[in-house]
């Protein structure tokens, strides 16, 4: 048999036919998928496009208000935020919706409380709008928008601690309130005292007929609910100014500092006595010798026996017997 006689075996045939044609298949199969997608056409993605603060600055008035009717949301909401940002930077802006807040008129008086609360929901620029706010002027305006919303909407009697009206309140409302709880957190509550927030909105709230039913629901109120009102009075409360303006408010009672009773006077002579007493009582068992401490411990030793079927008793109580000898 030659070298190459193993060709002659039609089973080795059979298999070496079944791998080249496997082979051909996965290679046809290869092929075939490369140029499948090379032949696919891909979608263009889209490119992020920004739009710089020179771009934002170049554009006008009326380009403004025309893409502020632009049918895009998003084209929209860009330039809503353009403008917030321009009336935040821009002193007499902000001058004209605090003159707009102030306005009898309520659709125009919402339409300037709407342009400033959206202005504080981009965190970019909510403190420059904070500190614009921090005015006479600025806390003015909104405790006199707070006294023209009396007006709009009449409230019931504060008395339901279970009732949280709050949410209920009008939107006008909410919105200052909004307002005066950023501007306390972020400042104090010193000058929302000075512009008589307390005795021009608070204290015209319907708290109650009476001074002592104002007081009792009010720290009902206080003590119950969990709101934006109660906030801002928690704070005018921990202030001296504000606490004193809830008092003239007849909102709170005036505390009065007890007066030192003379018992105290006694209490404390009778613990000076006391230790003077124990220091003595120290010196005479520093003078002692070792010996005579340790027989008065040994006098002091007692047992007490009782089963609990009878009140505690001398003949319950069992001394050691002392022997002389020590």
């Amino acid at each position: 048999m030659g070298p190459f006689s193993f060709l002659r075996d039609e089973r080795l045939v059979a298999v070496g036919v079944g791998i080249a044609a496997i082979g051909c298949a996965a290679a046809m199969r290869a092929l075939l998928l490369r140029s499948r997608d090379k032949a696919e056409i891909q979608p263009t993605q889209p490119k992020a496009q920004y739009i710089t603060q020179d771009t934002e600055d170049s554009l006008g008035l009326a380009t403004l208000n025309t893409l502020l009717q632009h049918y895009n949301f998003a084209i929209r909401d860009t330039t809503l935020r353009i403008v917030a940002g321009r009336a935040v930077n821009d002193k007499s802006a902000l001058e004209d919706l605090l003159w707009g807040i102030t306005r009898k008129d309520y659709d125009e008086r919402m339409q300037s409380l709407r342009a400033l609360t959206f202005a504080l929901e981009d965190n970019s620029y909510r403190n420059s709008l904070v500190a614009a706010l921090h005015t006479s002027k600025g806390y003015g305006a909104i405790v006199r928008s707070l006294e023209l919303g009396l007006d709009d909407v009449k409230h019931d009697k504060l008395d339901d601690p279970l009732y949280d009206e709050y949410y209920l309140r009008d939107m006008c409302e909410q919105r200052c309130l909004l307002l005066v709880s950023l501007l306390i957190h972020s400042f104090g509550v010193e000058r929302l005292v000075e512009a008589k927030f307390v005795e021009r909105w608070l204290a015209r709230q319907p708290w109650g007929d009476t001074d002592e039913e104002r007081r009792i629901n009010f720290a009902l109120y206080m003590d119950r609910k969990k709101n934006r009102i109660s906030s801002i009075c928690f704070n005018l409360r921990a202030s001296r100014a504000g606490f004193k303006a809830l008092v003239r408010a007849r909102l709170e009672t005036k505390v009065r500092k007890p007066k030192r009773d003379k018992s105290m006077n006694t209490k404390d002579e009778d613990d000076g006595a006391f230790g003077t007493f124990q220091t003595e009582l120290m010196l005479r068992v520093n003078d002692q010798s070792l010996e005579e401490q340790r027989l008065r411990r040994r006098h002091r030793e007692a047992m007490v026996w009782n089963d609990g079927t009878h009140s505690l008793g001398r003949g319950d109580i069992i001394e050691r017997e002392h022997d002389p000898a020590g």
